[in-house]
């Protein structure tokens, strides 16, 4: 009886100790790619899980916003809504991430695929979205031949998939003209929401439909602020995070995986805005948040995609696309032409 009884009271304490476990301890995983998922931590409607893996060695690109503020990257207009130039004249390498909005031009625009410019590129031709509808002409004293900036993700999981969908190569009745469409109704939702949950509207009177000027909004600001004090450090503790999942509303939304955790710093800051912008929109201010998902449910959002069939596109002469089309997930890996399969330089996951 004695024996039985320390079993028991040995069990109890196993079990005490499991539930004591924080909340951000690791999960372990099983997906095809070996990462291991941590989290979530939350804060009001927004859950962050993080993705832990090996960090590819080597030098870490420049971000977008980086090669444009050291004026080393040109972005140019050349009169078409749905294409852009990108030209690198440094000398080092820039990552361009699918959903960087660049501001200025005859219209801003989201850049639509995730591709590596190389050092002293020469005009790449580069895909993208208008997300400010109307305008085709300077803006105030900006330059209607170039663009200025690249300081935030497209805050819109819609948009996204419409993207995606383009990238993979994917069907559409309307063409590109369609897509179009999409994007911009996409941008009004989020303004609509937005407007609606601060309590006063987030259209800028320099232009209205500027998706990237009502993300500069003050009162947008000071809300982002208190997710990113209670976020942001969080995916900054750890050597090994390669990349993070993101649930609005107790739902998975989507993911970002980078090849090294000296990239996925460099983007964090405005990959977690653009989520909090997400979960802003979102917010219903008068109920409770929904319960965050288990870090298991953000894994199977991976694997789920990664064990769907694969197809291959590419995006101009320069990027392949690998994409895996599951019936809830679309993910979209991007690597260079030339470049083993091994040497992916984003991967990309968004909820159906």
């Amino acid at each position: 009886m004695f024996t039985r009884w320390r079993i028991f009271a040995a069990l109890v304490e196993i079990l005490v100790a499991i539930c004591l476990l924080p909340v951000g301890a690791h999960a372990q995983t099983d997906n095809p790619d070996g990462y291991r998922l941590s989290g979530p931590v939350s804060h009001g409607n927004l859950a962050i899980y993080f993705v832990h893996g090996a960090s590819r060695s080597g030098p870490v690109p420049l971000t977008l916003q980086e090669a444009m503020e050291k004026k080393v990257v040109e972005v140019r207009e050349i009169g078409r809504v749905n294409e852009v130039l990108l030209e690198n004249v440094g000398n080092e390498e820039v990552f361009i991430q699918a959903g960087d909005i660049v501001k200025g031009g005859q219209q801003d625009r989201v850049l639509s695929v995730s591709l590596m410019l190389a050092p002293r590129s020469g005009a790449v031709s580069v895909a993208s979205y208008c997300v400010e509808s109307g305008r085709w002409s300077a803006r105030g004293g900006e330059d209607a031949h170039m663009f200025s900036s690249s300081s935030a993700i497209l805050p819109s999981r819609r948009a996204k998939l419409e993207m995606a969908a383009a990238a993979a190569g994917q069907a559409n009745a309307g063409g590109a003209a369609s897509r179009q469409q999409e994007v911009w109704q996409s941008v009004a939702q989020i303004q609509g929401k937005l407007s609606s949950t601060l309590g006063s509207s987030v259209a800028a009177p320099r232009s209205q439909t500027s998706l990237q000027l009502s993300l500069e909004n003050g009162r947008l600001e000071r809300e982002q602020a208190q997710y990113l004090a209670a976020l942001e450090p969080q995916g900054e503790n750890e050597g090994d995070i390669v990349g993070y999942v993101f649930a609005v509303n107790g739902k998975v939304s989507s993911a970002d995986i980078y090849p090294s955790n000296g990239l996925f710093r460099k983007m964090w800051h405005e990959l977690l805005r653009a989520s909090i912008t997400e979960a802003i929109s979102e917010r219903d201010a008068g109920s409770e948040p929904a319960p965050a998902p288990p870090a298991a449910v953000a894994d199977e959002f991976i694997s789920r995609a990664a064990g769907a069939q694969s197809t291959e596109t590419r995006a101009g002469g320069r990027t392949r696309i690998e994409v895996n089309d599951s019936a809830k997930v679309i993910s979209l890996e991007s690597r260079p032409a030339a470049a083993p399969a091994a040497a992916w330089v984003h991967r990309t996951y968004i909820a159906k």
